[in-house]
């Protein structure tokens, strides 16, 4: 429904949703399911997708097992590999909102620019690149790996050949026989590296901390696997069971950092195993506990760069020239195309500076540089606003959309609360927030996240640590399983509280 405001047209839905990557699919899906039709997806793209739109690079794919990396309500018989690749997981996507139905419910190119939450309307009133919108609840599932994060380095902008994030890939560009510097050693430039390697004159990979690697067990799936699926749907519903539960595994040796050194042996063996030459093995060795960063998993990193053609120089970059990168050692070196595997805006998401409250404080305001929430999905002083993957909800080791799932269970018992006492706002009270959020702190404080000796995404531009969920999967779907009006703040539109 749209209504004329001067000469600019309103368009009012009850919901919105912001973002049409894994997290705004799902949440159009359950919102359907459960009786809230009048709703959109607002998707600043013309095409769904999230990060996996986004992210092209050569050897993109899943680092969790395809199985588990899908909606428990909508398997995919069909996956090739254990590991799924970008183009299946994007096409995966793509089909089960056209099978939902949703599709039709997003409206593309609508970047959101601004929402400020209007209490005389019980409201949100939300600018969009498309035009204006409004909407009695918001929810944000833009995700964290979203807005690539380029490093401010001295002379970046005097570079005369080509330079790009992974996350926005140059497909136009030929690396053929170039020297090529790869800034960053995270989970992207483990799976690219290997895939343009072959292709390089000279790579140069800059790295400022050795990541530890483990073996991936990738896999093609036969036809014949592929067709026990899609006939015996329960063998691969026990499948995705055996591994979730294996990979829950993980998460508690990660609460005891001595429990991942042990198993660090595994990482240490591949390495050992892989590269031979002593002197390369130890810049390779990280310095910090396994599990203090993300764990990344490649069979073809380490004899990638041991190639006649790949060098790896162990410094920061400290400065870009017009036609070379210098390192920390002071070494200049001459390049053509600069590739940026430097990571995401994790702990400072976009959306939480346009997100406003009635007095006009940004959300990221509001945090100060320490994203704070309850079970990762709602917001003191926020009314009626809610985040899919929020502070502290994240984890290091299994599938983001088993978090998404539970997060939506959540957000709909809101739903449904609110409309079952009449209330026109729902928010949760801060006393509850903070005690909340101190208990998450206490939880996180020895754990490998915290306590395993390096400097990761996971930790705040204050170094708290915001991203991490302490406890098991098992325990947030649990906790988020039942949706506790006591919790919270309901009122009319009045702004008269409703009884709990």
């Amino acid at each position: 429904m749209a209504t004329t405001n001067g000469s600019a047209p309103t368009n009012h839905f009850d919901i919105l949703v912001i973002g049409a990557g894994f997290a705004g699919v799902g949440a159009a899906i359950k919102l359907e399911e459960n009786g809230y039709d009048d709703f959109a997806v607002l998707e600043k793209a013309d095409r769904l997708g999230g990060t996996w739109r986004d992210n092209t690079y050569p050897g993109c794919s899943c680092d969790v097992p395809s199985s588990v990396y899908s909606f428990s309500f909508a398997p995919n018989p069909d996956w090739s590999r254990a590991f799924a690749e970008q183009p299946e997981i994007q096409d995966y996507l793509e089909r089960t909102a056209d099978e939902y139905g949703v599709t039709r419910r997003i409206h593309f190119g609508a970047e959101v620019l601004d929402a400020r939450w209007q209490p005389e309307d019980t409201r949100w009133h939300v600018t969009t690149s498309r035009g204006s919108y409004s909407a009695r609840v918001l929810i944000a599932g833009a995700g964290p790996l979203h807005e690539p994060n380029m490093p401010n380095l001295p002379g970046i902008a005097s570079f005369k050949g080509t330079a790009f994030h992974s996350a926005r890939w140059d497909h136009d560009h030929d690396l053929t026989n170039e020297r090529i510097a790869v800034i960053g050693t995270g989970s992207s430039a483990i799976q690219f590296v290997p895939m343009i390697q072959p292709e390089a004159k000279q790579l140069y990979l800059y790295q400022r901390t050795a990541p530890w690697v483990i073996p991936k067990f990738d896999r093609e799936i036969k036809p014949a696997e592929r067709n026990l699926y899609r006939r015996f749907p329960r063998v691969q519903k026990a499948l995705r069971n055996a591994l979730y539960h294996t990979l829950e595994l993980v998460q508690f040796a990660q609460r005891k950092p001595h429990v991942m050194q042990r198993i660090q042996k595994v990482a240490a063996l591949h390495l050992k195993r892989q590269v031979k030459d002593p002197g390369l093995r130890r810049v390779l060795t990280p310095n910090f506990t396994l599990g203090c960063k993300r764990l990344l998993l490649s069979n073809t990193y380490y004899p990638a760069l041991q190639q006649p053609n790949a060098e790896l120089v162990p410094h920061a970059v400290t400065e870009i020239r017009e036609h070379s990168v210098v390192s920390a050692d002071g070494v200049e070196r001459e390049v053509d195309t600069i590739i940026f595997g430097t990571g995401f805006h994790v702990s400072d998401p976009p959306i939480a500076a346009r997100v406003y409250d009635a007095s006009g404080r940004s959300v990221a305001d509001a945090w100060a540089g320490s994203p704070r929430g309850y079970l990762g999905t709602s917001v003191a002083g926020y009314p009626n606003f809610f985040l899919l993957i929020g502070p502290n909800v994240g984890n290091g080791h299994s599938s983001a959309i088993v978090l998404i799932e539970a997060q939506l269970r959540y957000i709909l018992g809101a739903l449904d609360a609110m409309r079952e006492r009449g209330a026109a706002a729902v928010e949760v009270r801060r006393e509850v927030q903070d005690a909340y959020n101190e208990r998450v702190q206490a939880a996180l404080a020895g754990t490998v996240w915290n306590a395993g000796g390096c400097q990761s995404y996971y930790l705040d531009r204050n170094g708290t640590n915001s991203t991490i969920y302490p406890w098991s999967t098992i325990d947030l779907r649990r906790r988020t399983s039942r949706f506790d009006p006591a919790e919270y703040v309901l009122r009319e539109a009045a702004a008269e509280p409703v009884a709990a």
